[in-house]
């Protein structure tokens, strides 16, 4: 791969681990004015339970990170049993954070006069005062939830997007020890008598191999032969007639597709390093096009 495609790569990469945490934001959004709305039919519920089917329950103020408070138009008498009830059930039905607080205040002192401490796993549940009937009164609502906040969010945008970033940081790292590597490699390694250097490759025309990371390829007389003829005019056009005869003038008869075939062959040979290729040029020619960047 080309470094500009390499780091075109990690651009899109990058946007779109953007957008997937824009996407994730919005639908934190979302669930925030959802939630809203659960807490709000905990109110609902009270006040049917209490007989009053006509007054408001009023919006639901977000008074913390995790902590909303529930009001009410009208005054109402509540039953702590069925108060412990609902909010266990409104809670487990909409995936909340099963850890919370709930205090219900004296509109007009401040003073609490019931509250209680549920546990998700159930062993420090703190309900005290149950079985009492509250008079009528003005009351609000107040339940906070443990840090984590009280909504369960849909985590695949946010994985997605971490998945994405340590991606990029991978390629990276890859690519940067690899080229560190090969560089490395390429200055301790002499190059052999006669040989030249394509790129990251060790050319060696006498005794028909590319070196790769110590690692040798074999060439037949064909392939050094069209190779030689790239490597000693990098980045120029060699005509078509040109790379025949010089390689096939020998055979007395030459094969327009065996050309073809052993180009075919050397791309193979050469792919491992990004920054080389044999390119056609339409009508000329072919050109070992060799990226210094």
């Amino acid at each position: 791969m080309r470094l500009k495609y390499f780091f075109g790569l990690i651009v899109v990469l990058l946007a779109v681990s953007a957008c997937l945490m824009n996407r994730g934001d919005s639908n934190k959004e979302f669930e925030l004015a959802k939630e809203e709305i659960v807490i709000r039919k905990i109110g609902h519920e009270i006040l049917l339970h209490s007989g009053d089917s006509t007054s408001r329950v009023l919006p639901v103020k977000r008074i913390a990170k995790n902590e909303y408070l529930i009001q009410f138009e009208n005054e109402f008498i509540f039953d702590p049993d069925f108060l412990v009830q609902i909010v266990q059930k409104v809670v487990s039905e909409n995936k909340l954070s099963p850890d919370y607080v709930v205090n219900v205040i004296d509109c007009l002192n401040k003073e609490i006069v019931f509250g209680y401490t549920i546990s998700g796993g159930g062993q420090n549940n703190v309900i005290p005062c149950i079985g009492r009937i509250q008079k009528k009164k003005c009351y609000l609502i107040s339940l906070k939830f443990r840090d984590q906040g009280i909504i369960i969010f849909k985590t695949e945008s946010k994985v997605l997007s971490v998945m994405l970033v340590l991606t990029i940081l991978v390629l990276c790292i890859r690519y940067y020890r690899r080229k560190i590597f090969v560089d490395k490699q390429v200055k301790q390694t002499d190059l052999p008598e006669g040989g030249i250097r394509i790129g990251e490759y060790l050319f060696s025309y006498e005794k028909q191999y590319l070196a790769l990371d110590q690692i040798k390829t074999e060439l037949t007389i064909k392939e050094a032969k069209l190779l030689h003829i790239f490597a000693t005019s990098p980045n120029q056009i060699i005509d078509r007639n040109r790379l025949q005869k010089e390689v096939w003038e020998d055979d007395g008869v030459i094969v327009g597709r065996s050309l073809d075939m052993f180009i075919s062959k050397l791309r193979k040979k050469l792919e491992f390093d990004p920054a080389v290729r044999i390119v056609n040029i339409h009508g000329k020619g072919y050109k070992l096009e060799i990226n210094s960047n």
